[in-house]
């Protein structure tokens, strides 16, 4: 499949900026190849948020503001407004914070797809939902 836009969700970036084994070596393949073949990646800025709450547990505040923007620099970013969390508030997803990324996912046309590695919370989006493994074998 030829993808334009996808959607890195939280943790992606977090197996990204930590480097978290086994994880992260998928994760960085598919940023890699994204940025090689103009793919377009997203997130959110919930995402942003809770990758630094998560990480400035391991890493140094001011390396991690920098490695922040770098990503920022690289990830196009889905501000989480009123109206995406009302419909993720009223989605029939049982995970509010999963509720915002699908719903966040969707307010871009073409999305291709949602990578995680959370499955199981994602199973009644209306988008394409991939494993960092399930996406890299559409791309070999």
């Amino acid at each position: 499949m030829a993808y334009k836009n996808i959607f890195l969700d939280t943790n992606i970036l977090v197996d990204i900026v930590t480097n978290r084994y086994p994880f992260s070596k998928n994760a960085i393949s598919i940023f890699d190849y994204c940025q090689k073949s103009n793919i377009k990646m997203y997130s959110t800025s919930h995402s942003i948020a809770t990758l630094h709450y998560l990480v400035k547990k391991i890493v140094d505040e001011k390396e991690l503001r920098l490695i922040i923007e770098d990503l920022l620099d690289t990830i196009s970013i889905i501000g989480v407004t009123e109206s995406i969390l009302k419909k993720s508030l009223k989605s029939n997803h049982k995970d509010f914070e999963d509720a915002i990324q699908i719903v966040s996912a969707q307010s871009i046309n073409n999305m291709d797809c949602i990578i995680t590695r959370d499955l199981k919370d994602y199973k009644f989006a209306e988008i394409t939902v991939l494993t960092p493994d399930d996406f890299l074998n559409t791309i070999e």
